[in-house]
């Protein structure tokens, strides 16, 4: 059975939003276990709509659409279905006391859009929306399926997991995905090829191995379909950690701030954070994580030197001896941070982002990164590139890994005694 995803929009055709839905959705079928064989992006054109459902049905099983069933009129993907389907809009009761109920417990008035909502193509199955307005249309076609849902990310992810493929699991019967992740890190993508390369030469045929670079890390994939595999698959999952060796940061799936937020669980430690160049982006990753209250404090965004100064009382004179990108004061903010805030691990980073700010001495993409924990200090000198946003990353992401070694240092150190 074969999957295509849909999306639909102006907004994303112009650049102005990114379609992350596609790339979600695509992950999220991929690990239970169905193919996906396109994605395709439309505009609101009833016209090329149309056209990419002709194209997808002649090459998938199932279609997947989200977006353009708002309450606004350049929403047009119901009436595209109606005249795909050869079917008319009617009134759905059931729809309309959903909507009642959520514009009520939100205090919205009810308006004439809003209620157009509940207004469905005739035939097809509907299915409730948990959490937003709109709801799922399913339509069916000799052999072929098409889902339409909300392009609302929170409400397009319930809709899958709740609805779409327990849905599809049971009419299809899935093929076993096996899949396996490795972080790495400390490796240009293309001397982490070259390493590779005899390992991906002895790889079976029905394995595969992709490369997922951003910001410093790259994800490795290793992939194979069928339950059969399994044991072939752990066999080369030990062949590719010892290939890796010290570039590998971990065996998981999980996100860098996750395998953080699991380190200071375990070791029962506290963290807190003090941010220049990165202007809170490491507090914001850190408190992605569900739960990240039990172990982290908060952050102090010292932009400025003055409140470098004011509220974490680095010296003044550091500042003006070795400037506020130095060795001298990430350690000064580190320390003053975690004693303020009664931490027992800490993270620090100033830099220079960019585009300017740069000088022959520290140029755009030098950042000090110090992680700190009780009296112990590691401090690293990096030097990025020049694009501003790449360098905000970077910096979060070597920050984060910088703490996460100091803690599996701390933890190897602990089981040896």
């Amino acid at each position: 059975m074969k999957i295509e995803i849909i999306t639909v929009g102006d907004e994303i055709l112009i650049g102005q939003i990114i379609d992350t839905n596609s790339a979600w959705m695509a992950a999220e079928l991929t690990r239970q276990g169905f193919e996906t064989v396109a994605i395709t992006t439309v505009g609101d054109q009833e016209e090329d709509m149309a056209k990419a459902i002709d194209t997808g049905f002649s090459r998938a099983d199932v279609l997947l659409m989200t977006g353009g069933v708002g309450p606004t009129r350049d929403d047009i993907t119901k009436k595209t279905l109606c005249n795909y389907f050869r079917t008319e809009l009617i009134f759905n009761e059931k729809v309309f006391r959903q909507i009642n109920r959520l514009f009520a417990h939100k205090n919205y008035p009810m308006n004439e859009l809003t209620k157009n909502q509940a207004f469905v193509p005739k035939g097809c199955t509907v299915i409730q929306n948990r959490v937003g307005t709109a709801p799922l249309l399913w339509f069916e076609q000799r052999s072929h399926i098409l889902v339409s849902m909300p392009g609302v990310p929170f409400e397009m992810k319930t809709a899958v997991t709740t609805e779409i493929i327990p849905r599809l699991k049971k009419r299809f019967l899935s093929v076993d995905y096996l899949k396996s992740s490795f972080l790495v890190s400390g490796i240009t993508e293309s001397s982490l090829a070259i390493l590779l390369e005899d390992f991906e030469a002895t790889l079976p045929g029905n394995f595969s191995l992709a490369y997922l670079p951003s910001y410093g890390l790259i994800r490795l994939r290793l992939s194979a379909r069928g339950k059969e595999n399994l044991p072939e698959m752990r066999f080369q999952e030990k062949k590719l950690r010892e290939v890796l060796c010290d570039f590998l940061v971990a065996d998981s799936d999980e996100p860098l701030e996750a395998l953080l937020g699991e380190a200071l669980r375990k070791e029962k430690l506290t963290l807190s954070t003090a941010e220049s160049c990165t202007g809170g982006n490491i507090a914001h990753r850190i408190t992605l994580v569900p739960g990240a209250s039990e172990y982290y404090k908060g952050t102090v965004v010292s932009y400025d030197n003055r409140v470098k100064i004011s509220l974490l009382e680095v010296s003044n004179q550091a500042i003006e001896t070795y400037g506020a990108v130095s060795r001298e004061v990430v350690e000064q903010m580190a320390q003053n941070v975690s004693e303020k805030m009664k931490t027992d691990c800490s993270i620090a980073v100033s830099g220079i982002a960019g585009p300017d700010g740069g000088t022959p001495e520290k140029p755009v993409g030098t950042v000090w990164i110090c992680t700190r924990m009780h009296r112990e200090t590691v401090t690293k000198k990096y030097q990025f590139g020049t694009s501003r946003e790449e360098n905000i990353n970077r910096t979060t992401n070597m920050a984060i890994l910088q703490m996460i070694k100091m803690l599996d240092k701390y933890k190897n150190k602990k089981d040896e005694n």
